[in-house]
Formats: C-alpha cells, structure tokens, sequence
C-alpha cells in the first residue's frame, strides 16, 4: 500500500483574520512541491506540505504567492515580484487578502498554532509507526531499481503469467492447502512468508519512486480499520510525470509477481505443495489492491490517472452536480477529469453503502460465527499448552485473530459511519428548527430499523458453507434486508423410521468434544439430505440441512455378499 498524504484543499473561514507582517516568512519546515503534472484540474493544481506531513492543495496564484514569500521582502516588494511574474498589476492589498488565506491554512510563520487539524479520513491509516526514514530507504531499494529494466521486467511478467495459469487453472491449490493444513509448522512458513511478501510489496513502491527520479519518504506498519498493513510514502511522486507515478502506483503489484516467480522456483526445486499458497496468496493480495474503493493501489492508479490527488474530496461535490438543478453547477475539474471521477463515484457510492448496509445486517451472523468457532479453538489452547504444542498454540492464537479482526473492522466502521453522519446532520441543521426536526426523526427512524435488524429473530446463526455468498447474493441482501434480518426458520429434513444407509466420517481419536462425527443421509422424492454431526460439544446428535453429492442406495445383497448395516441404536430407531 503506498501512502499519499490527502490534500487540504481550505482552511476555516469562519475564523478571524490572522496579522500579516511587514516581510511574510513561510511556515517553519514548510516544504513546495511543485506542481502536479497532468492534472486534472481546469487551472491546474499545485501542492505544499507541512512540517505535520499533510498536504495542502493551492491554486496557481496562491502558490505564486508563497513560492515568492522568504521573509525578507515587504509586501510592496511582494506585489512587484507577483505582478512581474504573473503579467498583471497586483497590489499590496491583494498580497495581504491572499496571505491571509494562506495563514489560515497554517502556511506562514506564526500561524501554525492555527492551522486545521491533519486530515483523518474513515478509509485511511491509523497509528502508523515509522520503521525506515528516508535515507534508510533509499538505501534499502537502490539496490531492486535494475528490476524495472524493461528487459528484466518483461520475462518477470511473462514468467509470472506462467506461473498463474499453472497454479491456479491447471494444478490448482487443494494439495496444497491440504498440505499446509495437516503440518502446521508448513502453514505458519506461509503465514510468515506472506507477511514478509507484503513488505517486499512496499520496496517495490520506493524502488520505482528511485527508479522515476524522486525521493520516498519513510515506510512503516499502521493500522487498516483494524487490519495491520505496511505503507511507503511516495509523496514526492507528485513531482514526476504522470506515466512514472502509474510505475510507482503499479510497483508493489509487480514485487508481488517477482515473490510469485520466485515461489515457483523453489517449488520446483524443493516439491513442497504448501508453498503454492504463497502464490495464491499473491494474487489475492494484487486483486484487493486494486480494488478502487479502499485506499489502496487501485485508488492511487485511479487518481493518478485522473491527475486529482484525493478523488474523496470530490465525491460529495459530483454527488451534487447530478441532482436536478446543479447540472450546470461549475467544477474546478477538466471534461475528461470530471467525467472520471463522476463514473468512479456513480460506482463507489453504492457500493459503500452496500458494504456498510450489509455490514449492520450480517453483524449478527458474523459474531456468532466468531463465537462459535472461537470457543472450539480456545477449548484446546490448554491442551495445546499442557503439551508443549508450541507451533498448534500458535496457529491457534492467529485463528482466533483471524476471527476477531472482522468483527471488530464491522463495529468500526459502523461507529465511524454513524458519527460521521451525526457530524453532518448537526452542521446541516445547525440554524434552522426545522432541519433540527427531520434530522432528529430520520436519527429515531435509524435507532428503529437497527433494533429491528438486530432484535433476536433467528438471525443469530453461524454462517454455513451452502449459503450464498457471491454479488448477486449481496445484491439481493440489499434489495430485500428482510431475508438476513429475519430469516424464515425453516425445519431441517427428517427421516423417516426405519434404517438409512449413511456416509460416516468418524475421527481416527473417536468421537470428543473437539472431533464430532458426521453422518450424511440421502434424501428421498426430491427431499434434501440429512446431515447428522455427533459430538463436538453437542450434548446429542444435531439434524440439520446438508449439502451433499446425491447416492444410490445398493441392491440388495446376493449369495456370497459381504454388505454390512450399522444401526445407532438397539432397537433400529
């Protein structure tokens, strides 16, 4: 994930009007960053960081303005140097009212106790922790620059097409998943391996940055919603054309595809299957990095390829220009600029609230999911213990993360969302009784519908393997919440007296609280299977709904046949 910090793009008018000195100095650890090349504003777009890391976004004469401020010149000599510049008689009256501006935005000395608070955007990095500087990081990649040569990149691709088509279309990843799962020490070398990979993902962001002619800034770990991630701060890209910002965009996914080769090589050297999952674990990683609805890589390709530096920003303002009336509403974006922003929020609004919606709706499941898994793993944690089983303990420890994660990621992000409209609903109703009423009643209308979605109604199951699971699935999950609110309470299938042939999986260590037994009956006249599990915590056998691959019972035995029936009770019950 490469890290771009969100420009600002104005400060708080409301507030009073700073003092402006005699001689005007910038900020203390103000940095210019030039221009953006290929912008896609109408008059171009021009950034500045502070000494606080956040980027502030000025228009061309702004940026004059304090591209032209040192401290020494007066405003009079101010207004000479702007007007010699700009080809237009700028007086010491539009200095101060522009200066002005730019203290508001904590940009001249003396104003950076006033200055807006740093940006902290719902789908950002939190919590980051700083693992390299810059010269550290420079030093770490110079070396991976050669890997963007066009006749070493080239093959890498072309090997690394190979690979894909082999492990996941050919070979596929059973093997190797069965692998890792019955020698745990294995599944924790991918895990470790995986993690190791995702850093390599990040040198690829600052190796192209070398590559392209600017400076990364530091890379560190932080906090995704409540997932860990790497990032590298590739801020200076802004000052390269944008072809090169693309490369840099594009660089992590690459390094995926060189950790991939690199896989199957040892593969084909060592014949491990359990090392296949590390490549199908990079290419789920570049998939979810290009997703454009995080800010991942996809959104950094997106916005480099528009040339706006933060697409959020823009997203409340094309919602606007599409109301009937605003259509004629004037944009600060180029056509081609604006048309791209306006698809990808056209996208990404209802695919946000999809994923929020479905997210309130399907807490239930996914807490009790959670729950029901995680007490079976923590019921062996004091075996695992009692034993020694250092690397069992382990893989257990990160099951029960695996399951936490998401739970906490949806509370997060629902609290997040909550005061974020809370926030817009007082600033939206701040002056007026009557906006005060219709926000009050439309916030007692969603307490409403979140107690019905939440009220226990059957909805507190785990989710099983048949439901469905795909777009569609989630589609009709928002169409129609009722279905995951307050799903129909079907009875699972019984049998009818008398005996039943079986698949019986029964664990090798018998029947435990940990190691239930399964049995799968056919069903019968069209009738769904029967799957009946034994154990695992239950206090008897549980009928319930299964999945299953539909049999034929056998003929009746002839002379000499050696079928056998098992029955699970004396009197064939």
């Amino acid at each position: 994930m490469t890290t771009t910090e969100p420009p600002r793009l104005g400060g708080d008018p409301s507030g009073p009007a700073p003092s402006i000195a005699e001689a005007p100095g910038r900020a203390e650890g103000l940095e210019l960053l030039g221009p953006v090349k290929g912008s896609g504003y109408k008059d171009g777009a021009n950034l500045v960081r502070r000494a606080d890391g956040q980027i502030v976004q000025l228009g061309p004469l702004m940026y004059s303005v304090l591209d032209c401020i040192d401290g020494a010149r007066t405003v009079d000599e101010l207004a000479g140097d702007l007007s010699d510049r700009l080809g237009r008689t700028v007086g010491p009256e539009h200095v101060v009212r522009l200066a002005e501006k730019l203290a508001d935005l904590g940009l001249l000395a003396g104003s950076e106790h006033q200055a807006p608070p740093r940006r902290n955007p719902l789908l950002a990095l939190r919590w980051k922790v700083l693992v390299t500087n810059p010269r550290w990081t420079v030093r770490l990649t110079n070396p991976f620059r050669f890997l963007f040569r066009p006749w070493v990149m080239w093959p890498v691709l072309a090997a690394f097409a190979g690979v894909v088509w082999f492990v996941i279309i050919r070979k596929g990843v059973a093997s190797a998943t069965a692998d890792a799962f019955h020698r745990p020490g294995l599944l924790l070398l991918v895990f470790a391996l995986g993690v190791v990979s995702a850093g390599f993902h990040e040198w690829g962001h600052a190796a192209a940055c070398r590559y392209g002619g600017a400076t990364p800034g530091g890379m560190g770990m932080g906090v995704y919603l409540v997932w860990p991630a790497f990032y590298t701060d590739v801020t200076d890209t802004y000052r390269l054309p944008r072809r090169a910002r693309l490369r840099v965009d594009l660089a992590g996914l690459y390094f995926n595809a060189i950790v991939a080769v690199l896989t199957m090589a040892v593969w084909l050297f060592w014949r491990v299957d359990a090392l296949l999952l590390l490549v199908a674990l990079q290419v789920l990683q570049m998939v979810k990095q290009l997703s454009p609805v995080i800010r991942a890589d996809g959104y950094h390709i997106l916005s480099d390829a528009t040339g706006v530096p933060d697409l959020y920003s823009h997203m409340g303002p094309t919602m606007k220009r599409l109301l009937p009336g605003h259509r004629r509403q004037p944009s600060a974006l180029s056509g081609r600029a604006r048309l791209l922003v306006t698809a990808w929020v056209l996208v990404i609004v209802p695919v946000l609230f999809g994923l929020m919606f479905s997210a309130v709706l399907l807490l239930p499941h996914l807490a009790t999911s959670a729950w029901d898994s995680g007490r079976l793993i923590a019921r062996a944690i004091p075996h695992q213990i009692g034993n020694g089983q250092v690397i069992n303990l382990f893989d257990s420890v990160l099951e029960l993360l695996a399951l936490v994660l998401p739970v906490l990621g949806s509370l997060l992000v629902t609290q997040k969302f909550v005061r974020m409209l809370v926030g817009r609903a007082r600033s939206w109703s701040k002056d007026s009784p009557v906006r005060k009423i219709a926000a009050a009643s439309a916030a007692a209308g969603a307490v409403a519908l979140l107690m019905w979605a939440w009220w226990p109604s059957g909805q507190y199951q785990p989710v099983r393997a048949n439901q469905n699971g795909t777009i569609s699935g989630l589609v009709h999950l928002v169409a129609a919440p009722t279905s995951a609110a307050r799903p129909a309470v079907v009875a699972g299938p019984t049998l009818t007296p008398g005996a039943h042939l079986a698949v019986a999986m029964i664990p090798a260590a018998g029947i435990g609280p940990h190691t239930p037994a399964v049995f799968i009956i056919p069903g019968t006249n069209g009738r769904p299977a029967t799957e009946l599990l034994l154990g695992g915590g239950r206090a008897g056998p549980t009928n319930t709904g299964a999945t299953a691959v539909p049999f034929k019972l056998p003929a009746p035995p002839g002379p000499g046949g050696n079928q056998a029936l098992a029955v699970n009770t004396t009197d064939h019950g």
